[in-house]
């Protein structure tokens, strides 16, 4: 027993960021649902979807605070995002807020937000966006190398009065330039990545947690023609290990988890349904994969409690999420299932060996 703890407890050591590292800021350090008001021209914010260039619409936005008071910042809007600025009705926008206006409130700190929103007006897009949101949450137990999530519950008012005003459940996802402040690491813009560029434990975790939720819309080797590496995937280094990237991962839309009704697989892969589970990861060595997995499992409860205890939740989504993360888990604790779904699919495995033969020569010398 004694054996087990250790391996889990030395697991655990590198998914977490260093001694220095700071804590999330203030409206990322609580996970209970803010409630909140944007006033702004939405209308004219979703109407530049198509549009090459994309203005900031100024607006106000109110939300409650701890105390229960009613708090007032201005913020202007604009339309981000690609597949999901196109094709949903209510499309993705980022959130610019003025950094000398929020000092001292639940927003300190914040400056450009991500703001994710359902697709379309209805349940069962709400369901899906929840879903999404708790896909970020679950890897934000699994590890420091994360984006933070707030979930709120934003009612939208058109100051054009072209749109009524609806409420809907949304999320705001941490900036990519807080994570690296957060964890003393450095973004870093490459075009792509070799298999000997990426620091193993944080890939084995990134990729294990893809195949949990089944996502296959990724990349930790390469970015879409024309952009930076990697395809739903940040890349950052550490100060003392320039040479090692580190990937983590978002955008979880396409995954089997939300089983968004536009997603798909991609075409070379041998399933048909997003729900399927495939691993597309990269080999890594033995300890690397049992320290992960042992990780992963040491979590199991406190990801499965997180979806049993989300309120927002369907009963009937609640209990298909539950099942399918479930599954996932099944596999950890099932040698030859791993073996068969995991460790016989994973990529580049002659590269691997050939890198570790190198290194074992190189530790001679």
């Amino acid at each position: 027993m004694k054996r087990v703890s250790f391996i889990v407890a030395a697991a655990a050591l590198m998914f977490v960021g260093s001694p220095e590292a700071a804590e999330r800021k203030p409206l990322f350090q609580d996970h209970t649902v803010l409630k909140a008001v944007l006033t702004a021209p939405i209308a004219q914010t979703y109407a530049q979807r198509s549009s090459d260039v994309r203005l900031y619409h100024p607006g106000q936005w109110t939300y409650i605070d701890a105390d229960g008071e009613s708090q007032r910042l201005d913020v202007s809007t604009r339309i981000r995002g690609n597949f999901r600025r196109e094709y949903c009705e209510l499309p993705p926008i980022r959130l610019n807020f003025k950094k000398s206006q929020v000092k001292g409130t639940l927003f300190a700190g914040q400056d450009k937000l991500k703001l994710v929103s359902p697709c379309q007006n209805g349940l069962e897009s709400q369901q899906k966006l929840l879903l999404e949101y708790l896909a970020y949450r679950t890897l934000e137990i699994l590890t420091d190398y994360s984006f933070g999530t707030r979930l709120i519950r934003l009612s939208y008012v058109d100051t054009d009065d072209k749109k009524k005003s609806w409420t809907d459940l949304v999320f705001v996802v941490e900036d990519d330039s807080d994570v690296a402040k957060r964890l003393k690491i450095d973004k870093v813009r490459v075009a792509s990545n070799q298999f000997e560029q990426l620091d193993r434990p944080t890939t084995a975790l990134a990729e294990l947690f893809q195949l949990l939720i089944s996502n296959h819309d990724y990349s930790v080797l390469k970015g879409p023609d024309d952009e930076y590496c990697c395809h739903n995937s940040e890349m950052f280094t550490r100060k003392e290990a320039a040479d090692k990237r580190i990937p983590i991962p978002f955008d979880f839309d396409m995954s089997g988890l939300v089983n968004a009704n536009y997603a798909s697989p991609p075409a070379h892969l041998p399933i048909r349904l997003v729900r399927t589970r495939f691993y597309r990861g990269l080999c890594q060595p033995d300890d690397v994969m049992q320290d992960t997995v042992a990780h992963m499992l040491s979590k199991k409860n406190e990801i499965l409690s997180l979806f049993e205890n989300q309120e927002d939740l369907s009963r009937l989504t609640r209990n298909r999420s539950l099942s399918y993360v479930g599954e996932f888990f099944e596999i950890l604790e099932d040698e030859a299932a791993f073996q068969e779904e995991v460790l016989d699919r994973c990529r580049g495995r002659d590269r691997l060996d050939n890198m570790l033969a190198a290194e074992a020569e190189a530790a001679k010398d």
